[in-house]
């Protein structure tokens, strides 16, 4: 009897390796694509949740969905309505494990020809390159699945005829509000509401249980998976928290909604299963987790963006508003960590730049408010300590390219507000005619741009003023030390207004290169080298 429970208990085991291997392989496989198509195609909740439901059931993830969502929402590319689409499809595309274990499992027996499938996967991932690699990592989790299953099986086998389905809660209201808390207990213990389906899906074959019993305990793993979106609301970003309260809120209406189905479905699916037929039984099972599951987003859909203005009611926004899109939870998906680090630090330039035009003009400098600096300051010791801790690799280039750009970005914002501290550098511009024309051009081409400006064109403007401004300098220079040889103006006036030219230069040069690396790190396709390299000014002195 022991051995056939740890024989179970390994094949929940499997089952759940399983998981990880194949969706660590299928979104390997996919890439960047189910990205692209996610921000492509999601431009309302009905979008949303086709796309949601589409991307979940191919990578088998409805965790990495949320987090890509996450980060679509941080990064500005997506409304959290639109989000709350993509969150309520995930939750149809988590039931597409279940049809797979259902059929292919129970209907076909995959089982005796998954060791096969597992060596030949394996050697795929060790001999197979990149693309095959990750081919043979994905039928190699598939393989898992039903070896898995097969254990659970030969486990529970051990059991018909003394476990069976009196010896758990009755087909009544409280017995079903029992059988949901074991659900919920399930997937609290596996972390995995289709692992505890695939049990499920197991003890029903088995006769361990009935269907009434299997539909209610299913419901609770749905209900359990809310638990991981509970604890996502403590200490974390605005976009986590909202689709957090998010989720547990929509989770606990389905399943209530499918406490109400669970009798007239059974009444219906009992009869379908006395037609006999290996596996009707599971196959009704994961349907009614489909319906149910289908049903609340149709249910949801039509209010999506009243359920959006109540949830960012519950979870309003807190902490610095600069920060409010960075979320240690993100780090598990480079991409989607991308994502908000870059939407901070286009909020942080935009900040910048709007105290550099503040501190360029005269009469806002008198009343500038030191604390804004000190803000920014903050905001970008905390921001480089996120991308520090992004992990990417040139094998995925996409998002190792957005990462290094947003370094690049950070580098020369710590340098622009470093500058912008210099405050006797800055005063000293309306000492000369010449310096004040000059820093009313940059204050006006550097004013803080809207949300939705074409970074290609501002970033042009800088580039041209950078390129004007270094011929400036030379000419000024030349002048300027001619003029302090003819005793027209002292020398240490004539160092200040060549130190305060200099200053110009490099504050023109610093805002260029912000912006050309954060349109880089914001473009969510492959993009050529970087061209402007060769164009770059080396003679930088502080």
């Amino acid at each position: 009897m022991t051995a056939d429970i740890l024989l179970a208990a390994g094949g929940v085991g499997l089952f759940l390796l399983g998981m990880l291997v194949l969706t660590d392989g299928l979104r390997g496989l996919a890439g960047n694509a189910l990205r692209r198509m996610l921000a492509r195609f999601t431009r309302s909740p009905v979008s949303g949740a086709a796309t949601g439901a589409f991307t979940t059931a191919v990578i088998q993830s409805s965790s990495a969905t949320t987090v890509t969502a996450i980060g679509f929402v941080g990064a500005g590319l997506l409304t959290f309505p639109q989000a709350l689409g993509i969150i309520f499809g995930a939750n149809i595309g988590t039931t597409m494990t279940g049809w797979l274990v259902a059929i292919l499992g129970f209907k076909l027996r995959l089982g005796e020809i998954a060791l096969p499938l597992l060596l030949l996967g394996v050697l795929l991932r060790l001999f197979g390159g990149r693309r095959f690699g990750e081919i043979g990592w994905a039928l190699a989790g598939f393989s898992l699945l039903f070896i898995g299953i097969d254990a659970m099986q030969q486990g529970l086998a051990a059991f018909e005829g003394t476990v069976t389905p009196d010896d758990f809660p009755p087909d009544t209201l409280l017995g079903r509000l029992q059988l949901v808390l074991i659900g919920v207990a399930i997937t609290l213990v596996t972390q995995s509401s289709s692992a505890g389906v695939a049990a499920a899906l197991v003890a029903l074959g088995t006769g361990t249980i009935s269907f009434p019993q299997a539909a209610a305990m299913v419901i609770g793993m749905d209900i359990g998976t809310t638990f991981t979106a509970a604890l996502a609301t403590v200490g974390g970003s605005t976009a986590t928290r909202q689709t957090g309260y998010a989720h547990v809120i929509y989770n606990l209406f389905t399943g209530a909604m499918a406490l109400v189905l669970l009798g007239p479905f059974a009444a219906a699916a009992e009869a379908w299963i006395a037609g006999g037929g290996a596996g009707d039984a599971q196959v009704a099972l994961v349907a009614f987790h489909t319906t149910f599951n289908a049903i609340g987003v149709l249910l949801v859909l039509p209010f999506t963006h009243v359920f959006a203005r109540v949830i960012v009611w519950l979870a309003p926004e807190t902490g610095p508003p600069l920060l409010r899109r960075l979320d240690e939870r993100l780090l598990g998906d480079p991409a989607a960590a991308a994502d908000a680090a870059v939407a901070t630090v286009r909020d942080i330039a935009h900040a910048l730049f709007g105290i550099l035009a503040d501190l360029l003009d005269s009469e806002k400098r008198a009343g500038f408010d030191p604390a804004r600096l000190q803000a920014v300051g903050e905001a970008l010791e905390a921001t480089r300590r996120f991308v520090e801790r992004i992990r990417t690799e040139p094998a995925q280039p996409l998002p190792h390219r957005r990462h290094i750009a947003t370094m690049h970005a950070l580098d020369h914002l710590s340098r622009l507000h470093h500058r912008c501290t210099q405050r006797p550098r800055i005063e000293a511009l309306g000492s000369d005619a010449r310096l004040r024309r000059l820093s009313a051009v940059l204050r006006d081409v550097t004013a803080p741009p809207p949300e939705t400006a074409d970074l290609a064109a501002a970033e042009d403007r800088l580039d041209r003023l950078r390129t004007v401004l270094r011929r400036q300098r030379r000419s000024y220079r030349q002048r300027t030390v001619a003029a302090a040889s003819r005793h027209e103006i002292g020398a240490d006036a004539a160092l200040q207004r060549l130190d305060s030219v200099r200053w110009l230069h490099r504050v023109a040069y610093h805002n260029w290169r912000i912006l050309h690396h954060l349109r880089r790190g914001e473009q969510q396709t492959p993009a050529p080298p970087d061209a402007t390299e060769d164009r770059v000014d080396l003679d930088e002195e502080d």
